[in-house]
C-alpha cells in the first residue's frame, strides 16, 4: 500500500471518529480524537521547532521583508569600561606640619580653592617660642660679630692673644647655624622670620592649600588637636582628570596614542564627553589580561568626579565586512538570531502533496485545522529558520555578523519584522509545550 493511500486512511478515520463523537454514547471518543487528530498534528506540523510558517497575505500584512547579506565598510569600534582618575600630583591631603589646636576653619567641602590660600589656622605657644628663641639667637648673633671684630683688631695689634680671637669666631659660626636652624622651623610654619621683633610675635600659623581645585573632605573642626599624622583636608584638582580604560590584550594592538574616545558615566548614559589616549600601559592588571590606556578628558568636566565609572566607545579603523541590517538581529533567551528563508517552492510543493493524498470520498467533512499550516490554508507560504550569529560592530544603521551554521550563498534573511517572526514562533512553541 503506498503512502499516500496510508495517509488518507487514517484522515478518513480521524475524520469518522470526529462525526460519531457529537451522537450521545460515543462520547468516549474524544480523547482518542485529541490523541488522533491533535497529538499527532502538533507532532507533524512542529517537527522543527526553529521554523515558523507564514502565508503571503500575513507577510505583507506585518510587513516582513528579506534581503540579501550584504558587504560592508563599517567603521570599527571597541566598547570596554573604566574609571575617571585624577592623577596623585593633582590630589592633596593637607597636614600640618607642627602640632597645635585648630583655632579657624575656613573651608567646606565643595568649596574652590587656589594654590596658597589659607584654609585653617593652629595655635600653640610653641610657636611663640620658637620665635623668642630665634629673636635672641639674632641678638647674641650681634654681639658675637662684634667680639670677633674686636678680638681681630687686638690680635692684628700683638694686643691680644689668638685663643680668644678662635674662640670668638667659634661661638660667632655657633649663633650663626642656631639663627639659619631657627629661621627654617619658623619659615615652616608659615612666618617669615625677617618680620619679627620683640614686641610682636604670632601666636597662631597658617595652614595654606598647596594645589589649586576643590575641597573633597574636611576632617577636623574648630577646636581639634592635630599633629603630624592628623589630615585636616582633601583637595582634588579636577582640572587634570583622565580615563583608566581596562582593554584586553587581544585588542591592544587596535589602539595607538591620539585615538579619540567617546565615553558616558555608566549611572547617567544620557551626556557624551569626550577624550584622548595619551599613554598605553605596559603591564597586566592584577591575574587579569586587561592592560590599562589612559586618556585624558577633553572640553566641559562638569559633573565629573575623581572615582565614577564610565563606558566608553574607542573608534578604530574601518574594514570591509558581512553585515545586515540592526533591526533584522532579535534577542532570544540571551543569544542573538537571524531568520532565514527556506526555499518557498519547496514549501509550496509540500502542501500541494498533502492536498493530493486527502481523496475524500463525497460527503466527508473538511476539517484540516489541526494539519495544515496557516500558509496552506490561505496559499503558498514561506518558512523562516531561526539561525544563531553572533554579533560584531555596529555603524551607520547596520550590524556585522559571524554566523554559527552554515547556510546556502544566496539565502534571503528577514531585514524587516523579525521581531513579529520571533513572536510567533515562540508562542507557537508555547501552545505546543502540553
Amino acid at each position: 500500500m503506498s503512502r499516500k493511500i496510508i495517509i488518507t486512511t487514517l484522515c478518513a478515520g480521524a475524520l469518522w471518529l470526529t462525526a460519531c463523537s457529537g451522537s450521545g454514547p460515543g462520547k468516549g471518543t474524544a480523547g482518542e480524537e485529541a490523541t488522533a487528530n491533535g497529538e499527532g498534528g502538533h507532532k507533524e506540523e512542529h517537527e522543527n521547532p526553529n521554523t515558523v510558517t507564514f502565508s503571503p497575505e500575513q507577510i505583507k500584512s506585518i510587513g516582513i521583508s528579506t534581503g540579501a547579506i550584504e558587504t560592508k565598510q563599517l567603521s570599527f569600534s571597541l566598547k570596554t569600561n573604566g574609571t575617571l582618575r585624577v592623577p596623585n600630583q593633582n590630589k592633596a591631603t593637607i597636614n600640618s606640619l607642627y602640632s597645635g589646636v585648630i583655632r579657624t576653619l575656613l573651608i567646606q567641602p565643595g568649596n574652590t580653592v587656589k594654590k596658597g590660600q589659607v584654609i585653617a589656622t593652629i595655635s600653640n605657644p610653641s610657636f611663640v617660642q620658637s620665635q623668642s628663641e630665634y629673636l635672641a639667637v639674632m641678638t647674641r648673633l650681634k654681639l658675637a660679630e662684634q667680639e670677633v671684630t674686636r678680638q681681630r683688631e687686638l690680635t692684628a695689634g700683638n694686643a691680644g692673644a689668638l685663643k680668644n680671637l678662635q674662640a670668638a669666631e667659634t661661638e660667632y659660626k655657633t649663633l650663626q647655624t642656631q639663627r639659619s636652624t631657627l629661621g627654617q622651623q619658623i619659615r615652616m610654619m608659615g612666618i617669615n622670620p625677617d618680620q619679627l621683633s620683640n614686641g610682636r610675635l604670632i601666636a597662631d600659623i597658617s595652614v595654606r592649600s598647596p594645589i589649586n581645585g576643590v575641597v573633597s573632605n574636611v576632617a577636623v573642626q574648630i577646636g581639634s588637636y592635630v599633629d603630624l599624622t592628623s589630615p585636616i583636608a582633601d583637595i582634588v584638582d579636577n582640572s587634570q582628570l583622565h580615563l583608566d580604560l581596562f582593554v584586553y590584550e587581544k585588542d591592544l594592538s587596535k589602539l595607538k596614542e591620539g585615538q579619540t574616545i567617546h565615553f558616558t558615566l555608566t549611572n547617567n548614559p544620557g551626556k557624551e564627553y569626550d577624550a584622548e589616549i595619551f599613554s598605553l600601559g605596559s603591564t597586566f592588571e592584577g591575574e587579569s589580561k586587561a592592560v590599562t590606556v589612559h586618556a585624558k578628558v577633553k572640553g566641559d568636566k562638569t559633573g565629573l568626579i575623581d572615582g565614577m565609572n564610565i563606558t566608553a566607545i574607542i573608534s578604530l579603523q574601518k574594514a570591509t565586512v558581512k553585515a545586515i541590517p540592526t533591526e533584522a538581529i532579535v534577542n532570544y533567551q540571551g543569544r542573538d538570531y537571524v531568520f532565514m528563508a527556506t526555499d518557498e517552492h519547496a514549501e509550496a510543493e509540500h502542501h500541494q502533496e498533502s492536498e493530493a493524498g486527502h481523496d475524500h470520498s463525497a460527503g466527508e467533512p473538511h476539517d484540516h485545522k489541526e494539519k495544515e499550516s496557516p500558509a496552506a490554508s490561505q496559499g503558498t507560504g514561506v518558512t523562516f529558520e531561526k539561525v544563531p550569529v553572533v554579533k560584531g560592530t555596529t555603524d551607520v544603521g547596520y550590524t556585522e555578523i559571524t554566523l554559527l551554521k552554515e547556510i546556502p550563498a544566496a539565502s534571503k534573511i528577514v531585514v524587516k519584522g523579525a521581531f513579529f517572526v520571533l513572536a510567533k514562533m515562540t508562542n507557537a512553541g508555547e501552545s505546543h509545550e502540553h
